[in-house]
């Protein structure tokens, strides 16, 4: 139930919601829980929400014209070259807490191959991860030697 939450908060973080996954993630990883698992847990809920924004962004074309859509026209356009100056690779920078959203959102505008989003996406969001834990399992020192030898399939 721990790994769901974590997926569930992961998800919504990725998400225009307000949600901080690294807190619980180093909050459980504090607690003894498995470092992969959690890893896991929080890569993927936080690979799929951003797969959401990916989603949302392929709709924006539908409804650009509507005076309640929250960007202007300028905007959108300076979103789609500011993306097409790394073009997809972009999206590898989309786990940065400020304009990591952004990112994804405008990968979905640009309509990146689904494949070529979730891989991009899924190893920035994995390497944060990794050094989310890393930092953790630093800051609690040598009492976590054991946690750490059972990295691979502790849980």
């Amino acid at each position: 139930m721990v790994y769901l939450t974590l997926f569930v908060t992961a998800f919504a973080a990725a998400t225009l919601l307000p949600a901080y996954s690294e807190i619980l993630l180093g909050t459980l990883l504090a607690k003894g829980y498995g470092p992969f698992w959690l890893w896991f847990a929080a890569t993927t809920g936080n690979t799929l929400g951003s797969v959401v924004n990916g989603i949302i962004g392929r709709q924006v074309d539908r409804f650009k014209h509507k005076r309640w859509f929250p960007m202007t026209e300028v905007q959108l356009h300076n979103a789609r070259n500011r993306f097409n100056r790394f073009g997809q690779w972009s999206l590898l920078m989309g786990w940065l807490p400020i304009g990591g959203d952004a990112l994804t959102l405008v990968g979905g505008i640009m309509r990146v191959p689904w494949l070529n989003f979730v891989i991009l996406v899924g190893i920035g969001k994995g390497l944060r991860y990794a050094i989310v834990l890393w930092l953790v399992l630093r800051a609690y020192g040598p009492e976590t030697e054991a946690l750490v030898s059972g990295f691979v399939f502790s849980g």
